[in-house]
């Protein structure tokens, strides 16, 4: 009952506390690269124009993974960033089981000045689309 009566007495504090919330919410998104659905990543995929780096762990990886894909755990992109060197002029797409690690990754990939992008809903949202997965390496 008291947080309402502090709520009712200090709402210009609560609405500037969820407006710099959003603020940052927005700004730490942006950072980590904006988000595609499954339809725009099948089509820079066709047009060659997409690298699609999946950070999932190594065997969650091997058990089904897109097509073309490369592996490249969320734990070790910082060390192995330079793999993607010869992709720099394409969209580098991350994915990862439902979006938790993409962020993180995507920020680390624009921060070096990639161009990158983060699947929405991740490789769970690829099934649910009912779109192909390949096993193994």
């Amino acid at each position: 009952m008291n947080i309402f009566i502090f709520v009712s007495e200090q709402w210009l504090l609560i609405s500037l506390l969820f407006a710099l919330i959003g603020f940052f919410l927005f700004t730490e998104q942006r950072k980590s690269g904006k988000t595609l659905g499954t339809a725009e990543l099948v089509r820079l995929m066709n047009s060659d124009q997409a690298v699609v780096v999946d950070v999932r762990t190594t065997s969650e990886f091997e058990s089904g993974h897109i097509h073309g894909s490369r592996n490249i755990p969320h734990t070790k992109l910082a060390s192995r960033i330079g793999e993607l060197e010869k992709s720099r002029g394409k969209t580098i797409v991350v994915v990862d089981k439902i979006g938790q690690h993409s962020g993180g990754a995507g920020k680390l990939l624009t921060k070096d000045n990639y161009d990158a992008r983060r699947l929405s809903g991740g490789i769970s949202e690829w099934q649910g689309a009912s779109l192909p997965l390949v096993s193994g390496k």
